[in-house]
């Protein structure tokens, strides 16, 4: 995954080669590099083949992608902030066939919304829980299960500014796909 380079490079971000995440601030010894990869390879405990265990993986890419914005597209962070409310306000249960929707959704919302931009919160300040965290943490898969929940909740929270704005987006992408949609009492 190399392309985080280019839109680094492209969002005028130059990306450190030694030391703690930047972004996130993971105890890493070679940056934000081993930072992806600990999030591409880590985690292992849980078993992914298991439909129930989706959500951790949707949990922790929508975590790992606010918490690192800046080597990302700007309309990733409406995305990822979009399906983590959904997931943890409204309690629906993602699945794979669902992503795509949710981007199809969006495109047609940013249409009229060319300016619209969701500012990030400051680096370092955007949930204090990193990759690091959630591998050092996690010895079992109930233990990383639990932590991933802990890293998204904590990073969605950071982003509370965009809540308003994401409900709206929420709203509107519920009322358009009920019939795709399962939601379930509690996460």
């Amino acid at each position: 995954m190399k392309d985080y380079i280019d839109m680094a490079e492209k969002n005028g971000i130059s990306l450190e080669e030694r030391g703690a995440c930047q972004f996130c601030g993971a105890g890493t010894t070679r940056g934000v590099h081993e930072c992806i990869e600990i999030f591409n390879l880590g985690f292992q405990l849980i078993n992914y083949t298991q439909i129930e265990n989706h959500l951790y993986r949707f949990l922790s890419v929508d975590a790992h992608t606010l918490q690192h914005s800046e080597i990302h597209g700007r309309w990733n962070n409406h995305f990822h902030l979009t399906r983590q409310h959904l997931m943890l306000d409204y309690k629906v249960i993602w699945n794979y066939d669902l992503s795509p929707i949710l981007s199809n959704y969006l495109n047609k919302y940013k249409i009229n919304r060319t300016n619209e931009f969701l500012k990030p919160p400051p680096i370092l300040q955007r949930g204090k829980i990193t990759t690091t965290d959630v591998l050092s943490n996690s010895k079992s898969e109930i233990e990383c299960q639990r932590m991933i929940k802990k890293w998204a909740l904590e990073v969605y929270q950071s982003w509370s500014d965009h809540h308003e704005l994401v409900d709206t987006i929420a709203i509107g992408f519920i009322n358009k796909n009920k019939k795709q949609l399962r939601i379930i009492e509690q996460l």
